[in-house]
């Protein structure tokens, strides 16, 4: 087993184990952290990352393993959100001297944001291209399958989200690494179905908790038990929104490809050491010689010599890395830098102005629709890199030069 760099507090539940030193950690974090490791489920103890900060039901930046249950609002809403990274054979010398065209090509290509409702959302698509409807193809018959369990799944965006962006903290970006070779990483989950399934399945189990009288220390932490109906269907239906974003994450770096084709003519190959993992999901993998459901809800898997991406904030840098397989993580890293104020804080505290000196040498939008992503609203992604070195190596350092938000 690796020697660790964390600190463990235990306070009426399993074991907390926090690779949280030198960055900070908010109270409330702490005290979420706290409920869930009261759950008499949890199995040895709960391994928390860098990012942590608080979330619904279960904290952002934590590991929870569990035995014959699992909580649906500690998978959270986003389900399979995660990362791809493709590393191409250009270099910085091949991209043109102004990035605005790339892009506007990238945002071209993908569609990103969100249209109040009533009109058609722009972040959908009007027509489904072949790419769209043949990935399509490879999930419509288990969604249609869970459709006639669930009938209320049925009316969500599914098939036209495939391939699209989002809102919020997920991106399209064009980076440079250490030698100056080109790489295009984007952020993205299961989009509008796997927040209907989300949404659906944390308030099921909720009702469950209601019928069984079963008290919570928070209702966010209702749960599944192994062997009921409502647990099997969730782990259909959370795997099959896993499998949705993965695809999703496929076909966009696709079409991403293709928009930095259109502005480079030189030819260039884009296969080299890609990378897809989800930091919001869980999954059945054994740790200490038991199988058990492993919950990582803003967290990547980090096996002995597994690739994963830690992004930093919009102008921060970003990390390609290697595992380091430490089981008393239950193998897992952090899955970016972690917020330190909420988003609507940082709408208070910054103006456009400090968006565009924070991402001076970026081409991305610096307007004030996304001054809620600015990189002071992030920890520190060296403070963070420095406290998970016992769970991963750098590999790659990237730094964004182009930067497309939804």
């Amino acid at each position: 087993m690796q020697p660790s760099n964390h600190n463990v507090i235990q306070e009426g539940g399993t074991p907390i184990r926090l690779w949280t030193q030198g960055v900070p950690v908010e109270d409330q974090a702490r005290e979420q952290l706290i409920n869930t490791s009261k759950m008499p489920f949890i199995y040895k103890w709960m391994a928390v990352m860098p990012d942590v900060h608080l979330g619904m039901g279960a904290t952002i930046g934590s590991v929870i393993p569990t035995k014959e249950a699992i909580i649906p609002a500690a998978v959270g809403v986003d389900i399979g959100c995660g990362m791809m990274a493709v590393q191409t054979t250009l270099n910085a010398n091949d991209l043109p001297d102004n990035l605005l065209g790339l892009r506007t090509e990238l945002e071209k290509a993908i569609p990103h944001g969100r249209t109040p409702r009533g009109r058609r959302d722009k972040g959908s698509w009007t027509n489904p291209d072949d790419t769209v409807i043949n990935g399509w193809g490879t999930l419509a018959d288990d969604f249609n399958y869970l459709c006639q369990k669930h009938p209320r799944l049925k009316n969500t965006n599914n098939l036209k989200h495939l391939g699209t962006l989002g809102t919020g903290n997920h991106f399209v970006e064009v980076c440079l690494d250490e030698t100056n070779q080109v790489w295009i990483m984007l952020h993205s989950g299961s989009r509008g179905v796997g927040n209907a399934i989300g949404r659906y399945f944390i308030e099921l189990a909720r009702e469950d908790m209601r019928k069984w009288f079963i008290n919570l220390p928070d209702k966010d932490l209702a749960y599944f038990a192994e062997g009921t109906e409502h647990f099997d269907d969730y782990w259909f239906a959370v795997g099959w929104a896993q499998r949705f974003a993965f695809k999703n994450r496929e076909i966009m770096m696709e079409n991403a490809i293709k928009a930095l084709r259109q502005i480079i003519t030189k030819p260039f190959d884009a296969k080299v050491k890609a990378v897809n993992c989800h930091h919001n999901y869980v999954e059945k993998e054994e740790h200490f010689g038991e199988e058990v459901f492993v919950t990582r809800k803003g967290a990547v898997r980090a096996r002995i010599g597994e690739y994963g991406i830690i992004p930093g904030s919009m102008g921060a840098k970003s990390f390609i890395v290697r595992g380091k397989g430490n089981e008393e993580s239950f193998c897992s890293c952090s899955h970016g830098a972690g917020r330190v104020m909420s988003r609507t804080q940082a709408k208070k505290q910054f103006t456009v102005a400090d968006q565009i000196a924070q991402t001076e040498g970026v081409e991305c939008r610096k307007d004030a629709s996304v001054i809620d992503e600015i990189p002071a609203a992030y920890k520190n992604i060296d403070d963070v890199m420095h406290a998970q070195r016992d769970l991963v190596e750098v590999v790659h350092t990237l730094r964004q030069v182009v930067c497309v938000k939804g």
